[in-house]
């Protein structure tokens, strides 16, 4: 399935909504420094960790995949 979709999609689905909100600062890296600093501990914190990590993890796996023809 990750085959078949585009890189372009993983990067503009990351730049998008990984780093949105751009103002002040990305959510991505806030709680970024929230896990790093121990202080991630309310559960709609670590949902939006993850809601805005993932397109980074997709695009990396993307990534590390390669770009491969999809099968038909």
């Amino acid at each position: 399935m990750i085959d078949s979709i585009p890189l372009s999609t993983f990067v503009l689905v990351a730049l998008t909504l990984g780093l949105a909100p751009f103002v002040p600062e990305p959510h991505i890296w806030e709680k970024l420094k929230m896990l790093a600093s121990g202080t991630l501990t309310r559960l709609i914190d670590i949902f939006d960790l993850a809601m805005h990590g993932l397109p980074w993890v997709l695009l990396v796996v993307k990534l590390i995949r390669g770009e491969r023809p999809a099968e038909g």
